[in-house]
């Protein structure tokens, strides 16, 4: 008897997603659509919208989100093998169709206009990076130190989805995923000579790509010294810097922002970061990346617990991606990294990021109830049996 309460226990305790992801994820995504709300009221009163426009449609968009995390939490993540490939077929579709259809602010092409939204494929294409990645790591995983199974695969997925972003251009989205693609290929047991040349390959593309594009050049200058043209190309790293420091110790107050007021471009998006800084100074942005970093860590600690290597390295992907979007975006807002696209996870006003993340989270989530009882649990389960 005492064996099989021992059994039913376990088993449910193996149905339970792990609650302090869980929490994090709501807590920061709370704070964002409070603090998104907050940066883009200006902006939509400009525009002659409703103050409220950005917010609503974010939170609608975050609904939307929580209801496909709730769902892909239960989904058995193992069926992603199965659609990993085709995943990242649909990616390099969507990457060339909006090359050939897509729109943009500033002459570039990223989205495709549905209508009633844009559509952001490189989003997309990230998940399919990690599905396709943590597939084909888990099915080679002995082979991972030889060049043919450990390199050119990646090689060529990368080269592929980057050489089309490259194209768009948009290139912070090249680097996400190179760097995604990479800490996956590192974890997956790619021989560290092997690793070390792709590195080297993507350093090269980087530098490649300073130098072809004008408009690479024109950041990395204004990255060394915003103040060279304070009201041209170095206006939003500038505005950034004066509403960090105007924040100080403690911010202006929740609202109270004055470089949102149309100084500051994107303060809704990619800058909204730095309205954190301005209206709940060192203090409050302190706790956010807290708040991520406790985020990042758990994320790791799922994956190094889960139950096969096709789920970890999937929450290692998806953890990726939230950690370097996060140290991009923070970077570029204080002036450490140039300025990219890069936006803020569950902060950035943008409804297909935001429903691709939460997504994600449910992925991370459903690997979560699979994760084994450890042994100290087991024993008390037995105690309290007997």
């Amino acid at each position: 008897m005492a064996r099989k309460q021992t059994k039913k226990k376990s088993s449910a305790r193996l149905g339970t997603v792990d609650y302090p992801y869980l929490i994090l994820v709501l807590v920061i995504m709370s704070i964002g659509l409070v603090m998104m709300f907050s940066a883009s009221y200006p902006t939509a009163y400009y525009e002659g919208l409703n103050s409220t426009y950005y917010f609503t449609r974010q939170l609608v968009f975050g609904l939307i989100g929580l209801g496909i995390m709730a769902f892909a939490s239960f989904f058995d993540y193992r069926r992603y093998r199965f659609w990993a490939p085709i995943f990242l077929t649909v990616s390099v579709v969507l990457l060339v169709l909006v090359l050939l259809i897509g729109t943009g602010n500033f002459g570039e092409k990223r989205w495709i206009n549905l209508g009633f939204t844009q559509f952001q494929p490189s989003e997309f294409a990230k998940i399919a990076v990690i599905f396709f990645f943590a597939s084909y790591i888990s099915a080679h995983s002995e082979k991972m130190n030889t060049f043919r199974y450990g390199v050119l695969p990646f090689i060529l997925v990368l080269g592929v989805l980057c050489g089309l972003m490259f194209l768009e251009p948009h290139l912070s989205g090249a680097i996400l995923i190179a760097g995604i693609g990479a800490i996956m290929m590192f974890v997956g047991g790619t021989h560290w000579g092997w690793f070390a040349g792709v590195i080297s390959a993507g350093v090269a593309f980087g530098a490649l790509a300073i130098t072809q594009l004008d408009y690479a050049q024109a950041r990395l200058r204004v990255w060394l010294d915003p103040f060279i043209d304070p009201k041209g190309k170095g206006w939003q790293a500038v505005q950034s810097l004066y509403a960090i420091g105007a924040g100080g110790l403690f911010g202006l107050g929740l609202g109270n922002s004055r470089q949102k007021y149309l100084y500051l471009p994107e303060a809704h998006n990619d800058f909204i970061f730095a309205v954190v800084g301005e209206e709940l100074g060192f203090v409050g942005a302190f706790v956010i990346m807290l708040l991520f970093a406790l985020l990042i860590l758990r994320g790791f600690w799922i994956a190094m617990r889960a139950r096969d290597k096709f789920g970890s390295l999937l929450v290692v992907g998806i953890t990726a991606q939230i950690a370097l979007q996060t140290l991009l975006n923070i970077g570029v807002v204080t002036g450490v990294l140039p300025v990219t696209g890069a936006s803020l996870p569950f902060f950035s006003y943008g409804g297909t990021s935001l429903v691709f993340l939460l997504a994600e989270v449910g992925v991370v989530l459903n690997v979560s109830r699979t994760m084994p009882i450890q042994k100290e649990q087991v024993n008390q389960d037995e105690e309290q049996a007997e």
